[in-house]
């Protein structure tokens, strides 16, 4: 078996769930900024210097939510890869089954990648 496709899906809901906290982060250290009441120059600069951090961290937290979309669609592809190579050995095995299938070849092993190029009449 090449991949889990339950386990990849929980790994996509961690990293978004990390994104949703790295933009939490981001929104938090606006907001505690914003909240210090204080003036002056310093102040101007300290918020654009956070302001600008806040924005790198909101990009970092979309790259997260990217991240788990593509390893949702992944997830997706392995299960219907996995599906190809069951089907592929349903079918050799009701053919043997059968007597439809008469053949010399060796089939690969369960689960294997080689089932989805497997020749079969």
């Amino acid at each position: 078996m090449y991949g889990d496709s339950s386990v990849i899906r929980k790994r996509a809901g961690q990293v978004r769930d990390q994104g949703a906290d790295v933009r939490a982060l981001a929104d938090q250290l606006v907001a505690t900024t914003e909240a210090l009441g204080w003036t002056g120059r310093a102040a101007r600069d300290l918020h654009t210097r956070v302001t600008e951090r806040a924005a790198h961290l909101r990009a970092a937290a979309a790259s997260h939510v990217t991240a788990a979309d593509l390893l949702v669609r992944h997830a997706q592809e392995v299960a219907e890869l996995q599906d190809r190579i069951a089907e592929a050995e349903e079918r050799f095995h009701d053919l043997r089954a059968s007597g439809e299938l008469v053949t010399d070849a060796e089939p690969p092993p369960p689960g294997h990648k080689d089932w989805l190029t497997f020749e079969l009449p």
